[in-house]
């Protein structure tokens, strides 16, 4: 009984206390067992030491420090403290980058052009230098020994303190060697009575390479002096060139050049130098490429020089004055362009030549030929349109009318089509016919964006035999005005974090608009914290301004100004009262100048604009200090009781812009309001036509920021469509005394921008309607 209680109570434990039991045997059987000495220190103790080939195993032991005294015996480890050295941190110095990607890699020009002149000619013959060959080459330096109190604008003149030629050779190489040999791969040195042809240096440079050692220009034999005559040096008249690795080998035997070697002319003295201490001498030819030159002789007419050594002449000289230089100049531009017409010519013939074996045959090759093929429109929508013309009218105008005379450039440019293809037309039939023009039959033209300007023209002509016998013809020619070469024109840095002062003048008739214009400003400007400043000009007249403590016309605006300051803490609206009785915006701009720096940025706008960040940051893209200054033509929205534009009227009550469509407005060409400059541009212009303000005082009142920057500044004035720039419709007043073109110009603004002619017309039509029943 008690038996089986034991083995109840057992059962469940059992299992537990066999894996344990399994566990603890495996682990024993796990461990090896290794035989180790003791070595216990005390007075009965012994060393029991390992034979040399014995090997341990088991533990590993901790790694003991031998000693040089017993190299086979192991000592006690002991444990050495380290001490802590905080690691410094190494300054984190600022990486140094190249402002320019051509300076980071290495990269340099291909060409430096130095002209050696004088006191005596620098205002005649360099500057003539300078004209012919300044526009073709990048960097070209004249090189002086005296100084001149007045430079020649456009020119970069280096002044050496000294006439001596020789001397004046040695601070040009130096001044080469310190400031430009980092930069360029060849230098070009020659003098000013000399005529080059940039275009044709710069292609030889082109050919060579920068590794040789190359010294290359019209050899010239020393005289004299024994063994150091043997060599030769480049003639100075007619130009030089330098290779960077010449210079290189050069530069450390400069000073040695100029205490050792003694000669009267600068030519001869360098070319001593080089052959000296580089081994180098002048060369005329290089690896089949050839220095051409051309001694002009006394009274000589480069026109009547009709040897090919003068016509492929890179230099020519001696040119004794300025006029000379420019014959040359313009007799060389002549060969150099009869050479790429023929050039042209020749690549058009081996087109047609080589389209003949082609799978379409001549198809293949478009017309003319080398000229890019004709739009290809995807859609019906992208079909190109053909405007018809006569010589007197063309049959689609601007604005929308069926007929209008042909006038200004477009008339210009009809005639001048006409009297090419009679000029192409005579060349193909001379001497059989002679072809005169009778009258223009018809005339189609239409603009291609990836060609230019296509015409088709049908003609009667007369056309006269080499006999005297004439008749008239018809004949159809088709022309192409190919666009030109696209060109990107250097421009001024300038960015996008420039601030803009606003501009609002305002008078009684706007004052009405200034709730909408605050709205709109504080949604785009204020909420956006744009780097924009609004300025109001309050203008008065005589007599509103006599009651202004008593009943000031613009207490409402001040009051709403107030509110808005209290809205913005940030915030500040600052505003400028004016008393005239003629408004005009060069008085407000005097005014408003004077209490601005320099260098501020004005836009002068109007108070039914709508300004938001997208014309800001453009007005400052297009804005350039003592460069250019923006006219925007806005987008203007047609008045709603004409155009009927409830759609329209309800979208903008709902917060949403309309479109930019025909129906809803137009560009108004005719407004010059809106304008973005300097302050420091506007008080250039404004002081050059102080002189003509003294003996005409109205001047101020006729003329308007547009004409004073056009008739009296040099800077590009820049006027383009503006989408992004929008005023609502307004009832715009015309000053009477401004000048007849601006009052005009105004008059036509504000009838235009009532309506389109087809919503003018509609409305006539329901008017009459109206009437009549």
């Amino acid at each position: 009984m008690r038996f089986s209680m034991l083995v109840s109570f057992l059962r469940p434990i059992g299992p537990v206390v066999i894996g344990i039991s399994l566990g603890f045997t495996l682990s024993l059987l796990s461990v090896s067992w290794v035989d180790e000495s003791c070595n216990f220190e005390g007075k009965d103790s012994e060393d029991v030491s390992f034979p040399p080939d014995s090997t341990l195993k088991g533990a590993r032991k901790p790694s003991s420090i031998s000693t040089n005294n017993d190299v086979d015996s192991e000592d006690d480890f002991e444990p050495r403290i380290v001490p802590y050295k905080q690691v410094q941190e190494s300054s984190n110095k600022k990486l140094f980058r190249a402002k320019y990607i051509s300076s980071e890699l290495g990269m340099r020009e291909r060409l430096f052009v130095g002209v050696l002149t004088s006191k005596a000619t620098l205002n005649t013959l360099a500057v003539a230098v300078n004209h012919t060959i300044g526009h073709h080459l990048d960097h070209v330096v004249f090189f002086t020994g005296t100084h001149q109190r007045k430079v020649p604008h456009g020119m970069a003149v280096v002044t050496h303190g000294d006439e001596r030629p020789v001397w004046n050779m040695y601070q040009t190489l130096r001044h080469v060697v310190d400031h430009a040999l980092e930069g360029y791969d060849w230098f070009y040195l020659v003098q000013d009575d000399a005529y080059t042809q940039a275009d044709r240096v710069k292609a030889l440079v082109e050919h060579l390479s920068i590794e040789r050692r190359l010294y290359m220009g019209a050899p010239q034999e020393f005289i004299g002096g024994g063994e150091r005559a043997e060599g030769s040096y480049c003639a100075g008249g007619f130009g030089y060139l330098l290779s960077r690795t010449l210079l290189l080998r050069l530069q450390p035997f400069l000073e040695n050049c100029r205490n050792d070697i003694l000669s009267s002319r600068p030519d001869e003295w360098l070319g001593r130098c080089i052959v000296d201490y580089t081994g180098t001498g002048c060369v005329g030819e290089h690896e089949g490429l050839e220095y051409s030159h051309y001694k002009l002789d006394k009274n000589s007419d480069p026109y009547q020089e009709g040897n090919e050594q003068c016509k492929n002449a890179l230099t020519v000289h001696p040119v004794s004055d300025p006029e000379q230089m420019y014959r040359l100049h313009r007799h060389f531009t002549e060969l150099e362009l009869q050479r790429t017409y023929n050039e042209i010519a020749k690549l058009q013939e081996e087109i047609k030549n080589v389209s003949v074996v082609a799978f379409d045959g001549n198809r293949t090759s478009q017309w003319p030929v080398g000229i890019t093929p004709p739009f290809d429109p995807k859609s019906r929508f992208e079909v190109l349109r053909w405007e018809y013309f006569t010589e007197e009218h063309i049959f689609s105008c601007a604005d929308g009318a069926p007929k209008c005379e042909l006038r200004g450039v477009d008339r210009a440019d009809v005639a001048d089509v006409i009297s090419v293809a009679l000029d192409r037309l005579n060349d193909k039939y001379k001497p059989v016919l002679r072809l005169t023009k009778q009258q223009l039959i018809n005339g189609y033209r239409r603009f291609d964006p990836t060609r230019g300007m296509e015409y088709t023209l049908d003609l009667q002509l007369e056309a006269v035999n080499q006999k005297g016998h004439s008749r008239s013809l018809a004949k159809r020619v088709h022309l192409v005005r190919p666009l030109s070469h696209i060109e990107i024109i250097p421009m001024p840095y300038v960015t996008e974090a420039t601030r803009v002062h606003v501009i609002i003048p305002l008078t009684l008739q706007g004052r009405g608009q200034v709730d909408r214009f605050l709205e709109g400003f504080a949604a785009g400007a204020f909420e956006t914290s744009e780097n924009a400043v609004l300025t109001f000009l309050f203008i008065y007249d005589p007599l509103e301004a006599q009651q202004v403590s008593q009943n000031d016309i613009f207490a409402g605006v001040k009051a709403q100004i107030a509110v808005y300051e209290r809205k913005y803490p940030a915030v500040k609206i600052p505003w400028i009262s004016v008393k005239t009785e003629t408004p005009s915006q060069l008085k407000f701009m005097d005014i408003i100048s004077k209490k601005h720096p320099v260098d501020t940025l004005f836009f002068l706008a109007e108070v039914n604009t709508n300004v938001n960040t997208e014309f800001l940051n453009r007005c400052r893209m297009n804005s350039i200090n003592n460069w250019q200054v923006f006219f925007p033509v806005h987008f203007q929205d047609f008045h709603p009781a004409v155009a009927g534009q409830d759609r329209r009227a309800t979208a903008q009550a709902n917060g949403a812009p309309g479109d930019l469509a025909r129906e809803e407005g137009r560009f108004d060409r005719g407004a010059f309001d809106e304008a973005c400059f300097y302050n420091a541009d506007y008080m250039a212009t404004r002081a050059r036509m102080s002189a003509d303000v003294q003996e005409n005082e109205e001047l101020l009142e006729s003329l308007d920021v547009y004409d004073m920057f056009v008739k009296y500044s040099s800077l590009h004035v820049f006027r383009a469509l503006e989408p992004a720039l929008r005023q609502r419709p307004r009832e715009q007043p015309c000053n009477p005394r401004l000048s007849e073109d601006i009052y005009h110009r105004c008059l036509q603004s504000s009838l235009e921008g009532l309506g389109s002619r087809s919503q003018l017309a509609m409305l006539l039509f329901e008017q009459e309607h109206g009437n009549s029943t």
